[in-house]
Order: C-alpha cells, then sequence, then structure tokens
C-alpha cells in the first residue's frame, strides 16, 4: 500500500486515467436496462483509489471541467437561443417550471434535513443528473469568505452528494417518463409517435444513415436527339416541367461547348439531369435513350452552403425561387435545408434565416457559383479551429471571475458557469456564420467524455476518504433526500405540462420532460418505446434549456441553501 501511495503521488495522473478505465468498464454493466454510466463509475473508482491517499492539483479540476461544459454550450448554443421563442414557449416554461420547482425542493430538503451547502448542491447534481453542479457549485464555494479546509470540506461534501444520489436520479426519471407519463395521458409513447410520425411525413420517407430509395428524386438520363433536332438547349430546358438542365452535348463523336442558345442536331447526345418526373418528361420530346455514351458521364457533387446573402435571408422560397437570375440557378438542385442541425421542411412559404444551411447538388462549376452568391460553403474538415475556441474558453473564464454581491451573499458563475455561457455565444456564432469555429463532432465528444469524466474523478481522487466517511454517518437519509428531489420537481412538472401546457401527445411530452431534467437515460428509453425521432425535437429544445437552467442551480444552491 505505501508504494502504491508513493507511485500515485509521484504521478497522480495515473490515478486519474485508472480511474478513467475502471469506471468506463463498471459503467458498462447492465442492471436490467439501467446502466450506472462512465461518469458516476469514473466516481466511484476514484473514491475506492483515493483510498490510498492522492494528492492532485485543482488546476487540472477547473481545465477539465472548463473543456467540458464549454463543449455542451457550444453544441447547444444554435438550439438554445433558436429556443427562446414563440413556437417553443411550452417548452420554455416546461423547462422554467422543473429548475425552479427543482431548486425550491432542494433548498427545503436542505434546510429540514440540515444539510450543508456542498450536501445540497451534491444533491442537486445527483438527483437531477445534472454532473455540471459539481462544478458551478464547488467554483460558488470556492467564492466564499471561509477558511481553506472548510471550502474543501463543503466541496468534497459535493461530490459526496453526487454519488449517493445519482443512482436513483437516473432510475427514477426513468419510471416517471417511460411509465407513469403514459399512465397519465391514458395513451403509449408508441401509439402516438406512430400517429404524429403519420401526420408530420405525410406519406413521406425518411431515410436513416446508409439507406437510399431505389428510384431517386435526381436523375441522370441520356438521350439521342431525333424530335428535338432544330430546338436549342433554352428550350428543352423551359419546356420541362420541372427544373431541368443540359450538362453535356456530344456531336460527332467530340464534348462540344455548352451555350444556352446552341441548337441541337440530329443525332447529337445529350445528358439531362434533374427531377425524375422532368428528365423523363423532357426527354420522350427529344428522342430514344441511350443505355451509356463515352465520356458523357459527368461528375455531380453535393455540397452544404451556409446562406448569408442579402437575397436569400428573410425570404420565402417561393420568392427566391421567383426572383433569382435565371443564370445563378441554372442546372442546381436544393435538396435540404438544415436550421442549427435539424431538417428543415422545404415548402413554398419556408422562410429562410441566417446561418442556415442548404445542400445543394450539381456539377462541382455550378454549385461553386451559387456558394459564392448565397454564403458560404461549408467544408467538412477534422481540424479544430483553436483561435476560435481558444478565446471563447478564455472568454468564459474571464466571465467566471465575475463576482456580485446580494448583501453578504456573493452570486458567481464560476469558471464553469462563465464556460457554458460563453460556449452558447460562440455556438450561436458558430451557426450563423460556418467559416469560423470548426469543431468535429469526434473532437466535441472527446471534450464533453474526457472533460466531465476527468472533473468527476479529480473530485473523487480528492475528496474520496472524506467522502468514505460522510457516506457511513448519513447516507440512508442522503439517499432519501436524493428520491425526494428526484421525483417531486418531474411530478410537478408533469401536472404542469398536462393541464396547464396542454400536452396532448404522449411521446412528444415524455421528450420535453426528460429533456427538461437532461435525463439522457430516460430519454434513450422514450426514444425506444417511441421507435422513431418524434420525441427529439421536443426532448433537443428543453435539453438545450436544462443544460443552462440546471447547471446554473450550483450557485443558487450554495447561495440558498
Amino acid at each position: 500500500m505505501e508504494m502504491l501511495h508513493t507511485i500515485l503521488n509521484r504521478s497522480p495522473e495515473i490515478a486519474l486515467f485508472l480511474s478513467l478505465a475502471g469506471g468506463y468498464a463498471i459503467g458498462k454493466i447492465q442492471f436490467g436496462k439501467f446502466q450506472l454510466g462512465g461518469v458516476a463509475g469514473s466516481l466511484l473508482v476514484a473514491v475506492l483509489i483515493s483510498q490510498v491517499g492522492v494528492s492532485i492539483s485543482d488546476g487540472v479540476k477547473t481545465l477539465l471541467f472548463a473543456l467540458f461544459i464549454y463543449a455542451v454550450g457550444f453544441e447547444s448554443g444554435p438550439g438554445f437561443f433558436r429556443s427562446l421563442g414563440r413556437q417553443s414557449l411550452r417548452e420554455i416554461v416546461l423547462a422554467s417550471v422543473l429548475a425552479v420547482t427543482a431548486l425550491g425542493t432542494v433548498i427545503l430538503c436542505a434546510r429540514l434535513f440540515g444539510l450543508d451547502k456542498g450536501l445540497a448542491a451534491g444533491v442537486a447534481a445527483g438527483a437531477l443528473t445534472q454532473s455540471a453542479i459539481i462544478g458551478t457549485a464547488s467554483s460558488a464555494i470556492g467564492q466564499l469568505n471561509l477558511a481553506a479546509d472548510e471550502i474543501q470540506r463543503l466541496q468534497g461534501n459535493v461530490a459526496v452528494g453526487y454519488a449517493v444520489t445519482y443512482i436513483f436520479g437516473s432510475f427514477g426519471a426513468i419510471i416517471i417518463c417511460v411509465n407513469i407519463l403514459p399512465w397519465l395521458m391514458g395513451r403509449s409513447i408508441r401509439d402516438d409517435a406512430m400517429r404524429a410520425e403519420a401526420a408530420l411525413l405525410a406519406g413521406a420517407r425518411q431515410y436513416g444513415p446508409g439507406e437510399s430509395p431505389a428510384v431517386p428524386d435526381l436523375v441522370g438520363r441520356l438521350y439521342r436527339v431525333e424530335a428535338a433536332a432544330g430546338r436549342s438547349v433554352a428550350q428543352i430546358e423551359a419546356a420541362a416541367g420541372s427544373p431541368v438542365s443540359v450538362e453535356r452535348v456530344k456531336r460527332n463523336g467530340a464534348i462540344i461547348g455548352l451555350q444556352p442558345d446552341l441548337a441541337l442536331q440530329k443525332d447529337d447526345v445529350v445528358l439531362l439531369v434533374g427531377r425524375r418526373g422532368g428528365v423523363l418528361a423532357c426527354g420522350a420530346s427529344i428522342g430514344p435513350e441511350l443505355m451509356s455514351s463515352e465520356g458523357m458521364d459527368a461528375v455531380m457533387v453535393s455540397r452544404d452552403v451556409s446562406l448569408t446573402d442579402r437575397r436569400f435571408v428573410g425570404h420565402d422560397i417561393e420568392d427566391i425561387t421567383r426572383n433569382t437570375n435565371a443564370a445563378l440557378k441554372h442546372g442546381i438542385f436544393v435538396t435540404g435545408l438544415k436550421r442549427g442541425g435539424a431538417p428543415v421542411a422545404m415548402t413554398p412559404q419556408t422562410r429562410i434565416e441566417a446561418g442556415d444551411v442548404a445542400t445543394i447538388y450539381g456539377s462541382a462549376a455550378d454549385v461553386a457559383r451559387v456558394a459564392q452568391a448565397a454564403g458560404t460553403e461549408v467544408i467538412a474538415s477534422d481540424k479544430t479551429d483553436f483561435v476560435y475556441h481558444g478565446v471563447g474558453i478564455a472568454v468564459g473564464l474571464l466571465v467566471g471571475l465575475l463576482v456580485l454581491r446580494a448583501g453578504d451573499i456573493p452570486l458567481t458563475l464560476g469558471a464553469g458557469g462563465g464556460a457554458l455561457l460563453s460556449g452558447l455565444v460562440f455556438g450561436w456564432y458558430r451557426g450563423r456564420n460556418m467559416a469560423l469555429g470548426n469543431l468535429p463532432i469526434a473532437a466535441s465528444t472527446l471534450l464533453r467524455d474526457l472533460g466531465l469524466a476527468g472533473f468527476v474523478a479529480v473530485v473523487g481522487l480528492q475528496s474520496g476518504l472524506q467522502a468514505v466517511s460522510t457516506v457511513r454517518e448519513s447516507g440512508i437519509s442522503l439517499f432519501l433526500v436524493g428520491v425526494v428531489v428526484t421525483l417531486v420537481p418531474m411530478l410537478i412538472t408533469m401536472l404542469v405540462g398536462r393541464y396547464v401546457l396542454k400536452y396532448d401527445n404522449t411521446a412528444i411530452f415524455a421528450g420535453a420532460l426528460s429533456g427538461s431534467r437532461s435525463a439522457n437515460p430516460a430519454f434513450g428509453e422514450v426514444l425506444d418505446k417511441a421507435g422513431n425521432a418524434i420525441p427529439t425535437a421536443s426532448f433537443a429544445i428543453t435539453y438545450a434549456l436544462a443544460n443552462v437552467f440546471l447547471t446554473l442551480l450550483g450557485p443558487l444552491v450554495v447561495a440558498f441553501a
């Protein structure tokens, strides 16, 4: 034991990564449909390792948490600010009700059961399964005008409260969203999800990864000119029922230059590209279809373009189609539209907003021309924009240094809250200017997973000895407090959603309720029951809000508990 103590104190990073490895191994073990998860597992393993005595710097803890919470804010930024509108008022109210009732329940339980600020914040983090509260509460405790050893004790108690209450925090959310909510609504999640999907798609089909239609909408076909001899390229395209472009013409075995006024001759070979119906109708008036022709296979590309030009932003699709110069839109087909990463239905009345991303299909030259005129081409890259994100994290840490006082009570976001708000703002700006701030999904996932699990592991390593002692003294009562904090806010919010906000679809309501609690395990179960993605939209809005609201409970609990 003495040798292990010596090794881990000479190189405490060994203890950190052993905690991560062991924690994620334990977190994979399933108990029925419940998994502890890597974060809680890392905390438990870190507490065990800490029993040999480990000393690790607070700076490591601050750095890891800042990386995690900034990445969370950056991902949630576009959705968070977009959700603050009239169309999502129900979701905003739902997330606000849960946050307010959770804060009130924690403070009431803390006073009834005599919990100190650290234990109260830990209960909030575990029972609400919002691990980020650990960081914001610990930062707020560090700003209290207390002795260093008392601050260390309170910060250690945050980890204690989290460890004791986390498991039921996850399990209780699943019970309410998957079992109690359908009972209250009188309909199953699956039935309502299927009903909502049928209404949303109206007979259309959505394709998953690796799927494609056997009869695609956009096609390219070859025709030998017979009936269309003497007609110009422009006349051929104008006669089609839907947008069609002549991409190549071959005459006497050679590819010739394309101009709108080029007159086709008998036995020319033309390549038509466009919507399937338009191509077939147009081809019938040209001549017989060919299976192949040497040199006539054109390469088409599909690119994402972030729309920023005033000719598009603020206008609906019908207006854009009618007023855009014919030469600009020639040969271009818009196959999709996304806003904040979520698909947007393309109807004539769909209004384009700044930062919307259109997926454009056409030849490389045509796509490049439109991308330059409409905005910025979003180039897929595995490189992280460290200039953008370095400034973002630095700004967040500076904001976290600010302290406001309500009388003798210090109110501060701390490093965690500051990094979260900075991430939200920088993520929102990235959504409007896709040329800046690239953060690949893999890089963001690493920041979130390593940042949070590493932070929690450091907390366990620093306070594990003290945690074990406190759990022995108050584990049962603390666990019961966690049960109350888990169930009461969700039950109140569920009743408000059903009878005040008038949610009438079980699947959509379950997604919104699980998002309001940032309850990822519960949402996973909701999706499993739904069998489709219907609960995702409402979950995304409330989850983005909950990541902010619940995280900011940390300093509020410290201030008022």
